[in-house]
């Protein structure tokens, strides 16, 4: 048996007609008892209850298919690829993604509205339209459309939604791990956090003001 080099990377791109093969399969169920493999879902279901009348597997019940009938094509990539499973990761791709341009497409990495005094970096993207004062200090973050980061105010490890502001000697951290809940800190759109206030490891929604300081919160 040969064992691909390749894995599926699980980005799939239909026409229409794939609605077409999803009908044929609910229409056509009569031999799903008699199918050797079960998918993971389809065991536990099994056990413990009937599977939804509906219930299709796109990998048995669509995809194979289509390759046998040849309408299923691949496209391979030499390019990195990293699942996304928790907010966290989005600062790993981000960083992979910097890495890459920096050989490939060095033009793309444009510069903005920062201050000479503050310090950038590594690992950091700053979107359209960003203010960064003096004195700041940014590492390993994603500071999206908008934003304003004040002086002295520091950033590592955390996401900045659009519109936010972050007051003077602020300080908006976390940990850095990927894979925890709570291992990054993200700031929705337009939250403001004002002068002083430290947030650590904490996940805040949408047009919050934070005037007092929060750790492993999520903040409603």
């Amino acid at each position: 048996m040969q064992v691909s080099d390749l894995i599926n990377c699980g980005v799939y791109i239909f026409t229409p007609d794939i609605f077409a093969a999803i009908e044929d399969v609910s229409i056509n169920r009569e031999g799903r008892g008699n199918l050797r493999r079960l998918s993971s879902f389809e065991a536990l279901q099994s056990a413990t209850r009937t599977l939804p009348k509906d219930f299709v597997r796109l990998d048995q019940d669509i995809l194979s298919p289509l390759a046998g009938k040849k309408k299923l094509y691949t496209y391979e990539t030499n390019d990195f690829w990293e699942q996304i499973k928790t907010p966290g990761l989005s600062l790993k791709c981000s960083e992979l993604y910097l890495a890459q341009f920096r050989y490939t497409s060095p033009h793309l990495l444009a510069s903005g509205d920062v201050h000479p005094s503050a310090k950038i970096g590594p690992n950091v993207s700053i979107s359209a339209n960003v203010r960064v004062g003096a004195g700041v200090r940014l590492i390993g973050c994603i500071v999206l459309d908008d934003v304003e980061v004040k002086e002295n105010a520091v950033v590592i490890n955390s996401i900045v939604g659009w519109k936010s502001s972050l007051g003077r000697w602020s300080r908006v951290q976390a940990d850095g791990d990927y894979s925890a809940k709570l291992g990054i800190t993200i700031l929705g759109e337009a939250v403001t956090v004002e002068d002083e206030v430290v947030v650590i490891n904490s996940i805040v929604l949408p047009h919050k003001i934070l005037n007092v300081s929060v750790q492993d919160e999520i903040i409603l």
